[in-house]
């Protein structure tokens, strides 16, 4: 840096060109003449506040989603300054445009609306030069990567290349909400095909055309990935995102103890989940360790789900084995149990006995309003990717055993929501404590006001992203992850006003994810993942790692 201002050496159209360095008509008087930019930019000098007024101003005038979205991304490619306040200032109304519900539309028509390449496409014909293409990145300081294969985005499915609008979304949370500067962020699809036969038969998509690898081919191609990310990037956090459930689960085993990295499926859901359970409890007036909860949909999230519960459970006080058997897993065949083949390992350990359960239904088959019926559960969550599973009977049956259910349903985008909040509401006579995974408008019923709250994993994982970058945190642990979900339950506005939401409001959001990035720092240290900080000299390394969008005065490096 130099005395005055940041060195730099691009100059004229290379300058513009540069996102990370544009400033567009806010570049000044005296820069537009010191580096060429002299007829390249309208006269008029704007400040960043102006320039956001006349953005925000455009971003309205858009008549859909669709567009809207196309619109933050170009900006993002022009000047990512200039979008980060955007976010900032907007962030309510931004994120589920950014990110969910409308990237799920996004990734579905990414070949249609691909304007300008951003991170890396690691394709398997390519994997010989795989080594090559991520070293050629390491001298950018990358904190942060999100990588995903594209298999199982949302709850749509395969999306193929499509599925690299997950990872850029997730990252521009990780700026928006946590700070994370985005000059240390880089995401990532490794582009082993595709068995979506409707994209193999498009003539606009632009991924490699082939069914997908499997097998050992894979599993080798995703180590090449991950041994050159730790040659070259030593430091990073690799966040793994939308892989199929086959896969999910082993690739963090083998992976978690050899670099920092999570899977925000698995862990950030269970996070941002666990939090928003506790603080449900909280407020209706119970102990987390004597609720019974029924998950609805038992791959990897309802799995991780359940896991992080049962630990808070048990660090709440009850038996180990009494929380474990006080959780209902059902997946497409009924309740999970352990007389069912075909069930994987991180499953089974899940299972209810079908000595205990059996007679609930029929020919060993138990659905979900006869486990409701029976379990009596306190708190259903679905994490399923099925709309419409919470049904009137359901939710009633749900109602009539708890005077204050918690009923989440999570499942991404809006249209695989498992249940409408208004319907939940109306059918638990308002009674029920309701948090999902889009956003909701609130809802009135009885005279109240209830404020449906987003469970959304952008609490979680830019809280970890900035934590790991200020105290240099070597790994992910899942106490780390349990302070996060306590301290975003410690955020919850229904502890202080009923009807009021299970989560923080999303216009809070960085502020929370400050907060829980203290948290996380804070155990992070307490494990010896990370060096001994006094509280006061964490909270200045986390500020200092904060990144804010503002423009720097420029001058010749």
């Amino acid at each position: 840096m130099s005395v005055g201002g940041i060195g730099i050496s691009e100059r004229s159209q290379a300058l513009i060109n540069n996102p990370l360095l544009n400033k567009g008509t806010a570049f000044t008087r005296e820069e537009r003449l010191a580096f060429d930019l002299l007829g390249l930019l309208p006269a008029d000098v704007e400040s960043l506040d102006q320039q956001v007024a006349r953005c925000y101003a455009a971003f309205r005038l858009k008549t859909s989603n669709l567009e809207r979205y196309i619109y933050l991304r170009q900006l993002q490619d022009t000047n990512e300054v200039l979008f980060f306040r955007l976010m900032v200032d907007h962030v309510a109304e931004m994120m589920p445009v950014a990110y969910t519900p409308v990237v799920g539309e996004a990734c579905q028509m990414f070949s249609e609306i691909y304007r300008r390449p951003r991170g890396l496409f690691l394709a398997w014909p390519d994997r010989d030069h795989l080594d090559a293409i991520i070293a050629r990145h390491a001298d950018r300081n990358v904190g942060v990567i999100v990588v995903t294969d594209g298999e199982r985005i949302l709850g749509l499915g395969d999306q193929g290349a499509g599925g690299m609008g997950i990872p850029i979304g997730k990252l521009a949370l990780y700026t928006a909400c946590g700070g994370v500067p985005p000059d240390r962020v880089l995401p990532i699809l490794l582009d082993v095909g595709t068995n979506n036969k409707a994209l193999l038969d498009d003539p606009h998509y632009i991924g490699w055309r082939h069914e997908r690898i499997s097998g050992q081919d894979y599993l080798d191609f995703v180590d090449a990935f991950v041994t050159s990310v730790k040659r070259h990037l030593p430091n990073v956090l690799l966040q793994w995102e939308d892989f199929a459930q086959a896969h999910a689960t082993p690739l963090l085993q083998r992976y978690r103890d050899d670099l920092c990295t999570f899977n925000d499926d698995i862990q950030g859901t269970a996070a941002i989940t666990t939090g928003a359970v506790i603080a449900a409890v909280k407020s209706a007036g119970r102990r987390l360790a004597d609720e019974r909860v029924c998950i609805v949909g038992g791959g990897t999230a309802g799995c991780g789900i359940a896991e992080q519960l049962i630990a808070a459970m048990i660090d709440d006080g009850a038996d180990p084995a009494a929380a474990r058997a006080s959780f209902y897993m059902v997946d497409r065949f009924g309740l999970v149990h352990d007389r069912m083949d075909g069930l994987m390992d991180f499953q089974r350990r899940l299972v209810q006995p079908f000595d205990r359960v059996g007679g609930w239904g029929t020919d060993g088959r138990i659905d979900l309003l006869q486990t409701v019926a029976h379990a009596r559960p306190t708190v259903m969550i679905g994490v399923s990717g099925q709309p419409n599973l919470f049904t009137e009977p359901v939710v009633r049956a749900m109602a009539a055993g708890c005077e204050r259910p918690a009923i989440l349903p999570l499942s991404n985008p809006t249209s695989r929501c498992e249940g409408l909040p208004a319907d939940i509401i109306a059918w638990s006579d308002g009674r029920a404590l309701v948090a999902t995974g889009s956003p909701f408008d609130p809802v009135d019923f009885g005279g109240r006001s209830h404020v449906i709250g987003q469970s959304n994993n952008a609490f979680i994982f830019p809280a970890i992203g900035l934590a790991v970058l200020a105290v240099g945190a070597r790994r992910i642990s899942d106490g780390m992850l349990m302070k996060a979900a306590l301290r975003l339950a410690d955020h919850a506005p229904s502890l202080k006003t009923p009807g009021a939401s299970l989560v923080p409001a999303v216009a809070d959001i960085r502020a929370v994810c400050r907060s829980i990035a203290e948290a996380v720092a804070e155990q992070a240290e307490a494990e010896g993942l990370a060096a001994a900080n006094d509280a006061v000299t964490r909270a200045a390394k986390l500020d200092d790692a904060m990144w804010s969008p503002q423009y720097k005065v420029y001058v010749h490096g």
